[in-house]
């Protein structure tokens, strides 16, 4: 949803409608989660990303994203594919960062994994979205 919502700043729009994030308390609060979330998930006393409301969370913006980057007419199935591939990946890169944590340390896996999340979320938005 940051990827979305600096898109957004960036005057780029997506295939398929976004509302709330054309509102900037949304726009600006996307923004903000996302940093909090690159900033939180350094800490020891984070959750896994596989509790409840961390995956309800996942699911949520997953869906969000993937109905608003999908082509015109396929909303739905845009955010299908983005739940249905979030929620095991979040038990994959889970288990990822856990033996990266155990080589690395916390920090360094996670400044590692973030680069690499952000790069193709980067990625991704660049290729689904469009100037104004």
């Amino acid at each position: 949803m940051a990827t979305i919502a600096t898109a957004r700043l960036a005057d780029r729009s997506t295939p398929g409608e976004l509302v709330l994030l054309d509102r900037p308390l949304f726009k600006y609060g996307a923004l903000a989660m996302g940093v909090g979330e690159l900033f939180g998930d350094k800490m020891k006393t984070a959750p896994d990303r596989t509790v409840f409301l961390g995956l309800l969370a996942r699911v949520a913006s997953a869906g969000i994203a993937g109905a608003a980057l999908a082509p015109e007419g396929r909303e739905k199935a845009g955010a299908a594919i983005a739940v249905a591939t979030a929620v095991p990946l979040a038990y994959l890169t889970l288990a990822g960062r856990k033996q990266a944590m155990a080589r690395i340390g916390q920090t360094r896996s996670g400044l590692i994994e973030d680069a690499l999340i952000v790069a193709a979320g980067a990625a991704i938005v660049a290729l689904a979205t469009r100037p104004k």
